[in-house]
């Protein structure tokens, strides 16, 4: 190659490149009200990502891949927790988290229920943005679980539906290990699974139970598409007569729910 090819190359690969680069930024920008759900930017919005930067909270948490990696990444945390789930958190983040038992804790941030509200309808605004899947796996806060408990088991060990649905307890979304333990006794953010099935035969043929349930596994099933359809008393398991957990019929198919529901109802 000569040395008028070798300028002729450059600039001709250095102009290509350039006007790629400059058409996707010139695309990107047309398409961010689309891609952002601009419309949905109201004065709460704004205000709750006031106080997100003036809490800092950037300096723990990502956003969209943005900020500290020292905390979960929270872009779309409030659909995988739900909002009665973070007003109760982000009051008093001690009740579900210490660093005794945890290895780690959340400072409480003294929000008022005003801030709360502010910072929950921010989230709520990031979450619907359509970020092209990313983060590629969804990084949840977990309550409790050391990281091999998660890591394991994500695949079925057979194409038995207890065993499918083992592996849809374990999986992550909808990660339902990390609030819930196995074990009796152990309480993590909700309630044991540790006889669940016995407990619900039992809830639902008492008064106090007004949900349409009429066995366990229809008990299991309703706790998993509509959590708030009986709340099971507890600190940490609603607010307000709502479930801190949010539905999860968005997250599952159909016969992922009838695998769930096959395998909780073998904890008896």
């Amino acid at each position: 190659m000569t040395k008028r090819h070798t300028r002729l190359f450059f600039v001709v690969g250095t102009s290509v490149f350039a006007a790629i680069f400059l058409g996707l930024t010139i695309h990107s920008h047309m398409r961010f009200g689309e891609l952002t759900h601009a419309e949905a930017i109201t004065p709460q919005v704004i205000a709750g990502k006031h106080v997100w930067h003036r809490k800092n909270c950037i300096n723990c948490h990502t956003l969209l891949g943005e900020g500290a990696y020292y905390a979960p990444d929270l872009t779309k945390i409030t659909q995988q927790r739900g909002e009665a789930y973070l007003r109760l958190f982000l009051r008093d983040p001690s009740r579900f988290y210490s660093e005794q038992r945890h290895g780690r804790v959340m400072p409480n941030m003294k929000l008022s229920d005003e801030q709360i509200t502010d910072v929950i309808a921010f989230l709520t605004w990031v979450s619907n943005i359509d970020n092209q899947g990313w983060p590629p796996r969804p990084i949840v806060v977990s309550a409790a679980l050391p990281d091999a408990t998660a890591a394991n088991a994500a695949t079925a060990a057979s194409g038995d539906p207890v065993a499918l649905g083992e592996a849809v307890f374990r999986r992550s979304p909808p990660a339902c290990f990390s609030c819930h333990s196995t074990t009796a006794g152990t309480v993590l953010v909700g309630p044991s699974m540790a006889g669940i099935a016995t407990r619900a035969a039992t809830l639902i043929a008492d008064s106090s139970y007004k949900g349409a349930a009429r066995s366990a596994p229809d008990y299991i099933r309703e706790s998993i598409l509509n959590p708030s359809a009986y709340v099971v008393p507890g600190p940490t398991f609603g607010a307000g007569g709502q479930s801190v957990m949010p539905p999860l019929g968005a997250l599952l198919k159909p016969e992922e729910v009838e695998q769930l529901v096959a395998y909780l109802a073998t904890f008896k």
